[in-house]
């Protein structure tokens, strides 16, 4: 009995040790995590928004997993999703093998244009539709409608590549939403090449989807560059898009600038030279009512946050701008792109909600077209994507918003219809264009092609499909069918081709 006894206090004993040194362990942790949360709120504090770049988004220099929206000068922490890195480059959280970690330190080349020739402020007594439209504020409708006989459109705006990680979302936001006349609704895609598929790309501008241009490269610093380099990424982009997407010239009129930072007045040289009708690139601040669409005859009629907009005139080159979104009083910030709003952290009700008062400022006042512009980011988040198609339900009990590609906005911008001709108007009809490529083949070429970064020693492996046989060569700058002899493609001006 005595022995027991021993036994059992001999296991007491032990049991305390252990449990002492479990309480030991847990409060060790404890005070682990608590230090490294006053770690990581002390390095919050300690991030300053940079004054020079304005409002927008910052790499984390700690780790690629985070960044800071800086909105008015302070900065706001954000965590990239599951499995995704923030870009610095494009500024937004993508798949690992595409994400560049910053922070990426960037020098603004001098401005060495001179200000000749410089836009005048409006004068609406010398600009007239169908081929020039100006306001003083920018705020005013076209044709002289008031805002109850006006359609509200909206312009779904997707940038970058068209591939697997975002084809399938793209889809359920078109399937079985209707326009009032019944038509199926549409969008338009500013297609940058890297990473894209041309079999998709085929099949969204046979259903009607506007495919406009980004770039081939998406570099940085672009704004700063020459014709020549505008030239090879705009016109290279529409060239890869005719040959592999088999996308008529003549069907890809709009383009936007990489990270909207248009190209001063070169970007709209080539514009004007290559027969585009539009250009979407130029952000416009927070304002209490929205801008409509302008032609570039005159001076902008706002504020260009990105410092690199034109300064001259470009007759009957449209700007379709990026109005801010923002929610008054609300923690979102405001952002052109949605997906650089501060939402993550918000439930699908109330990123519906959210999307209701920013869209309000548009239904209530002017009806100015609501850009809804969106990376693949945004639908990595299940309750941004969920809140978003909330949104595009209720907008299904309204009668008088039309959801329209970019082209289809300029055209009734250029021949306003009151909402009751609407549903006879041409250019918004179900009838298939002639000049649209047709439904792409069932089993695409999927063409794994060799390729060599110019910022990188080895030769890497990208990958391509497409309806037609596959090049020698990835597509790149200077050679846009992939024939592998650098240097090929050479554009001839639309003014001299004639």
């Amino acid at each position: 009995m005595a022995n027991s006894f021993k036994q059992i206090r001999g296991l007491l004993v032990i049991v305390c040790v252990v449990c002492v040194g479990i309480t030991f362990v847990n409060g060790q942790n404890q005070n682990e995590a608590r230090n490294k949360k006053a770690e990581e709120k002390k390095k919050d504090e300690e991030f300053i928004c940079p004054e020079e770049q304005g409002n927008g988004n910052f790499a984390d220099p700690a780790t690629c997993r985070r960044f800071y929206q800086c909105v008015d000068g302070y900065p706001y922490l954000n965590r990239c999703p599951s499995g995704l890195y923030f870009d610095d480059i494009s500024k937004f959280c993508t798949f690992k093998d595409e994400a560049r970690c910053g922070p990426i330190l960037t020098t603004p080349a001098p401005v060495t244009e001179p200000p000749a020739d410089l836009a005048e402020k409006c004068n609406p007594a010398e600009c007239a539709l169908p081929y020039c439209f100006c306001s003083k504020d920018g705020t005013i409708i076209p044709g002289g409608l008031d805002a109850e006989d006006v359609p509200q459109m909206i312009l779904l705006t997707f940038d970058g590549a068209v591939n697997l990680n975002n084809y399938h979302y793209y889809k359920k936001v078109f399937n079985g939403n209707k326009n009032p006349n019944g038509c199926d609704i549409k969008g338009t895609f500013y297609v940058a090449h890297e990473y894209s598929n041309y079999h998709m790309i085929q099949e969204l501008a046979s259903k009607s989807h506007e495919i406009a241009t980004e770039t081939i490269s998406l570099q940085t610093g672009l704004q700063d560059k020459g014709y020549e380099e505008w030239v090879g990424e705009m016109i290279g982009m529409r060239e890869i898009l005719r040959h592999f997407s088999n996308i008529s010239r003549s069907e890809v009129v709009g383009m936007r600038a990489p990270f909207l930072k248009p190209g001063r007045n070169t970007q709209y040289k080539v514009l004007e030279d290559f027969g585009y009708i539009y250009d979407s690139s130029i952000g416009v601040p927070p304002k209490a009512v929205p801008i409509w669409p302008y032609t570039l005859d005159y001076k902008l009629p706002h504020e260009c946050k990105a410092g690199t907009c034109p300064t001259k005139s470009f007759p009957g080159v449209w700007e379709v701008p990026l109005n801010a979104h923002y929610v008054e009083d609300f923690e979102g910030g405001h952002c052109p792109y949605l997906d650089q709003c501060v939402l993550h952290n918000h439930d699908s009700e109330e990123v519906f909600e959210w999307l209701h008062e920013d869209f309000s400022r548009h239904y209530e006042q002017n009806k100015a077209p609501y850009m809804m512009s969106f990376h693949t980011n945004w639908f990595s988040i299940k309750d941004l994507e969920e809140g978003l198609h909330k949104f595009l339900q209720w907008t299904q009990t309204l009668p008088d918003v039309w959801f329209v590609t970019t082209t289809q906005a300029l055209m009734w911008i250029t021949d306003p219809k009151p909402l009751k001709e609407l549903n006879n108007f041409e250019a918004w009809n179900c009838k298939k264009k002639e000049n649209l490529p047709p439904p792409p083949c069932n089993n695409p070429n999927k063409c794994a092609l060799s390729f060599k970064p110019e910022t990188a020693n080895h030769t890497d492996t990208r990958y391509l499909e497409t309806c037609i046989e596959c090049p020698n060569k990835y597509p790149w700058l200077g050679d846009a069918e992939g024939s592998g002899i650098p240097g090929r493609d050479n554009y001839v001006p639309e003014n001299v081709r004639k």
